[in-house]
């Protein structure tokens, strides 16, 4: 399979190279930041892209925000992110888009090479491949926010779960339209979940919801 890979330790991703073709597999780029990622992405449409988090300039979130990019691109590629660094927001959206063909391995946690290869084949193939320390910081931190929303807006989250419209909830509540279109912007960002092409956030939230407990 093909594979495009971004990390921007230069001796990590030449040792990343060898591991992936020593396998078998072909690396048509290995890129150190993540515009080149997307770049190398769309140019050679990989069957799998493995990338880091932090990467240049900003060494910030760049690596996960350039997965985000190539999967509006391309929803159909898979993505390994592997990294120390746990990103909780794009991490979600890129999750709720599909999570099949997505994996997040901790460097820290991954025990050897094998370990990280099967990986990397099972999100190729359109399977998961998620560290649970992962997991748990993404349901802690939803969980978490949950209780930073007003009562208000958690009857209007709750409404939204039984699958009404902003029209329905603000006849329901006796309330204008506009006000609960406020609540559920409000609800958007308390609950970290940033406008995507898809309108999945609606969705994002209810399941958020149903999964407090």
């Amino acid at each position: 399979m093909d594979v495009v890979l971004a990390e921007d330790s230069a001796v990590l991703r030449e040792g990343m190279v060898r591991l992936v073709e020593l396998r078998g597999h072909r690396v048509v780029a290995a890129v150190g930041d993540g515009g080149a990622l997307v770049a190398a992405a769309a140019r050679h449409r990989p069957d799998v892209v493995v990338t880091d988090v932090r990467m240049p300039p900003g060494h910030t979130d760049e690596g996960l925000r350039a997965a985000l990019e190539i999967r509006r691109a391309h929803p159909a590629t898979p993505v390994l992110v592997f990294s120390q660094y746990v990103e909780n927001r794009i991490a979600r959206d890129l999750i709720a888009r599909s999570p099949a063909g997505f994996g997040y391995l901790l460097k820290d946690r991954v025990a050897d090479s094998a370990e990280f290869l099967q990986a990397l084949e099972r999100v190729a193939a359109g399977g998961t491949a998620l560290d649970p320390d992962v997991v748990a910081q993404l349901v802690r931190r939803g969980r978490d926010a949950l209780a930073e929303l007003t009562p208000r807006e958690l009857e209007v989250l709750a409404a939204m779960a039984e699958g009404l419209s902003n029209a329905a909830i603000a006849t329901r509540l006796v309330v204008g339209e506009r006000a609960v279109e406020k609540h559920v912007a409000g609800i958007f960002t308390t609950l970290d979940l940033p406008p995507s092409p898809d309108g999945n956030r609606r969705v994002m939230a209810v399941l958020r919801y149903l999964g407090r407990e």
